[in-house]
């Protein structure tokens, strides 16, 4: 496993062009968009009798709408054509529209700036599909959360800039726009001349015949992405924060002009705030993760998500009474600094909840449909931040106020978390899994390679305290069924993870002859569904700290299903809290916490070679003196 740091990736031709052509993307996107929003909001710009509240909300609809209509279409492409090429036709595609847009500036034409941001939206429906389809096709498996952090946080410095650049070239004479539509052609040039330096990439899928039905190949498409399940939940919940974060940030300056009665210099800190979070959290999640996907980020973030939105309606519930005209006096005002706090930490736990599931889509996903599925997520991505939109304009005219609405949005999360995760127990398991290993123990796996990235296996491990399977399942990417003994089964609360991570309790044949067999044909089922089972052939915990005598029922096991077994150690947890003392009870004073826990992945056992014995013997040398 490569322990390099992310940013060693942009030094690296295979990556820093490909980064450096999104970024510029997504620069030139906010700068029109937020500069937009700015004219609309602060010059009083009306556009067919809609005011600045609704004309916020239109335009966010306006640029969503192409990714539910076209992103078939893309999805196709991307599968089909070699995407260095797909990138560079698309940036001059940007060319164009951005000269569209210097006219339509420069001429007043603000119906056809809402236009512009429509074709904007299809030149971005156009690129999603190629973007995260290409990390897969250059990044290791190893390097996809780094490379899918840069590409988040990237976004949102971009989205910074192009907050600053878009409100400081506006002009507010309407007719001298010079700046801002220099300043845009010019950043689409620069993407182009950047493109050209992305290294080529292989078709997944040449032979692929394009469906120009889109409503057709829509159904298609969602279908791949419904083949797996964690990864349609995982679109589901990409999707979510897309609604959330739309939700959110499409109410800004409205928020900051009726209800902080601050002025533009207050939107942009706000947003840059959430921006700046959101590339923190996304850049963290490398370290928190260990340069691995880690499912258990996604429910720290959404927890993280509802608690700042709450805290948001808290901050400021009603109308300031005093206007502000600089961001020095909105922060010198009572409770300024808790608002910008909220929109910060709003940002980075939507970076630990996004970040993952990007990467889950990437690592799970076939290879050919790759860029069909990541168009599949865009469509659902389109219909949620539409249906934001859409929500967000009902409630206000309902009579909510905008931290009424907060309100209502993080109360809406955690209901979809909750489904979500009753769905695919994984996340919550992960992030119990999370919370031990990171905190309990600070975990050190090595040898990690040797588990297969796909197809049945079995981990033999030795049994030293009631955490090892969470310690293990944390470890380890792929999902696991760990075999345990029942009355460990049985254990309150305990039992409530083991159930959830679909564990299957075992008994001797003494204690109960028909749940040993049912739980070697459990055993059997899952190897044949091409699951990883872990079993501790030890048969229980250790009562003294050495690994004790492998039972032969490993040998049974691999006798009905023969598949490879890695033998796994795991080191420095006897004498932990959860470790059972000499006697035989269980330890009621905490030993060991926040300690250096070795856990030794071996080398897989071919199934012609497993015996109880040799297990037993390279579980020992694998943990060595670390009791």
């Amino acid at each position: 496993m490569s322990e390099s740091n992310q940013f060693s990736l942009l030094g690296q031709r295979r990556f820093a062009p490909f980064f450096a052509t999104q970024f510029l993307g997504a620069l030139n996107d906010n700068i029109f968009r937020n500069g937009l929003v700015i004219l609309i909001t602060f010059q009083g710009v009306r556009i067919a009798g809609m005011g600045h509240t609704v004309l916020a909300n239109v335009a966010a609809f306006l640029f969503i709408l192409p990714f539910f209509l076209f992103s078939a279409t893309a999805g196709q492409l991307a599968d089909k054509y070699e995407k260095s090429m797909l990138m560079r036709r698309i940036k001059l595609l940007e060319i164009g529209l951005m000269s569209l847009a210097a006219f339509a500036l420069l001429s007043q034409q603000y119906a056809l700036l809402l236009f512009v941001l429509f074709l904007m939206g299809c030149q971005s429906t156009l690129f999603g599909p190629v973007k995260y389809a290409y990390l897969p096709q250059k990044l290791r498996t190893d390097e996809l959360v780094g490379g899918n952090a840069l590409v988040e946080s990237g976004t949102y410095v971009a989205i910074i800039l192009g907050l600053i650049i878009g409100v400081e070239t506006v002009d507010f004479e309407a007719d001298k726009q010079f700046i801002l539509a220099f300043v845009l052609i010019a950043a689409a040039i620069a993407g182009y001349l950047v493109s050209r330096q992305i290294p080529k990439t292989s078709p997944v899928d040449p032979e692929l015949q394009i469906n120009w039905n889109a409503w057709q190949e829509t159904w298609r498409i969602v279908s791949f992405a419904r083949a797996d399940k964690s990864v349609f939940l995982s679109i589901l919940g990409i999707s979510w924060f897309w609604f959330f974060g739309s939700a959110l940030t499409i109410q800004i300056p409205a928020y900051t002009a009726d209800i902080l009665n601050g002025n533009e210099s207050v939107v942009t800190s706000l947003l840059v705030a959430f921006a700046v979070g959101v590339g923190l959290g996304s850049l963290l999640c490398e370290r928190m993760s260990g340069h691995r996907i880690e499912l258990g980020l996604v429910p720290f973030g959404s927890i993280g998500m509802s608690l700042f939105t709450v805290d948001l309606y808290f901050a400021q519930p009603d109308v300031a009474v005093t206007a502000v005209t600089t961001v020095g006096e909105f922060l010198n005002r009572p409770g300024s600094w808790r608002i910008l706090a909220d929109f910060t930490l709003l940002g980075a736990f939507g970076g630990f909840y996004s970040v993952p599931l990007y990467t889950l889509i990437q690592i799970r996903s076939k290879r050919q449909h790759l860029s069909r599925i990541i168009a599949a997520n865009n469509i659902i991505n389109a219909l949620l931040m539409v249906s934001a939109a859409v929500i967000s304009i009902v409630l206000l005219k309902s009579g909510l106020s905008i931290p009424e609405l907060f309100l209502v949005i993080a109360a809406l999360n955690a209901v979809v978390a909750i489904y979500i995760y009753s769905l695919l127990p994984e996340f919550l398991m992960r992030f119990l899994a999370w919370i031990v290993i990171n905190i309990v123990y600070r975990i050190r796996p090595t040898g990690l390679e040797n588990i297969p990235q796909d197809g049945p296996a079995i981990v033999v491990c030795n049994h030293v305290s009631f955490m090892d399977p969470i310690i293990l399942g944390g470890s380890v990417v792929r999902p696991m069924r760990f075999v345990m003994h029942f009355k460990i089964f049985q254990i309150p609360f305990l039992k409530f993870i083991f159930k959830t991570a679909k564990a299957i309790p075992i008994a001797s044949a003494s204690e109960d002859k028909e749940l040993m067999e049912a739980a070697f044909d459990k055993v059997d089922a899952e190897l044949a569904a091409g699951n990883i089972v872990c079993i501790f052939p030890e048969g229980s915990l250790t009562r003294d700290g050495e690994v004790q005598r492998f039972r032969p029922g490993i040998e049974k096991i691999i006798a009905r299903r023969p598949v490879p077994v890695i033998p796994v150690a795991l080191g420095r947890l006897w004498g932990s809290w959860f470790s059972r003392r000499t006697g035989g009870g269980i330890r009621k004073l905490p030993g060991r916490l926040f300690a250096r826990v070795p856990v030794m992945f071996g080398e897989s056992v071919p199934p012609a070679e497993v015996t109880a014995e040799r297990l037993e013997l390279l579980v020992r040398t694998l943990r060595g003196d670390l009791r």
